[in-house]
């Protein structure tokens, strides 16, 4: 008998600077009305963003246990422009925007085939242990720039 399979979790991946994240909406992400509860798109977000990371080699648990610090949301910008439903496969897209020596903005949109849900700026900030703002490691900095932080920001569809 073979040893049990492993379920690997979701993973996004990169196309043109661009982070791809998909999302299956469940039960649990519905309000009473059957839409996602509007706070949800910020935790798909959350994890696009988390994945974005991973994806491009960056350590976020290696340098909160090394005590170098973490990402801390200090600032987001959202608009919603249509619901989503129970089941719906959702796309999340986040790409960095600007990168300074604490901070990131990354502009992420959550698509449903060619339906825009909703779109944010989320402003990220790197603090120490004690949450005070502090450079981002050089290499982090490299690797946004390298991913095209300083290209165009996300399209802003009317």
């Amino acid at each position: 008998m073979s040893a049990p399979l492993e379920p690997l979790p979701v993973s996004g991946f990169f196309v043109a600077g661009e982070h791809l994240f998909p999302v299956r909406v469940y039960y649990e992400d519905t309000d009473l009305s059957g839409v996602v509860y509007h706070a949800n798109f910020l935790r798909f977000m959350e994890r696009a963003r988390s994945d974005m990371l991973r994806v491009s080699g960056i350590d976020q648990r290696a340098a909160a246990e090394q005590g170098l610090g973490h990402y801390a949301v200090s600032q987001v910008d959202i608009r919603y422009r249509a619901p989503a439903r129970l089941d719906d496969a959702l796309l999340v897209r986040s790409r960095v925007r600007e990168v300074g020596a604490a901070r990131c903005v990354i502009d992420q949109a959550v698509w449903r085939a060619e339906t825009l849900l909703a779109q944010a700026a989320v402003t990220v900030a790197f603090v120490d242990p004690s949450g005070r703002p502090r450079r981002q490691p050089a290499d982090w900095i490299a690797t946004f720039n390298s991913l095209g932080a300083r290209d165009a920001a996300m399209a802003n569809p009317s």
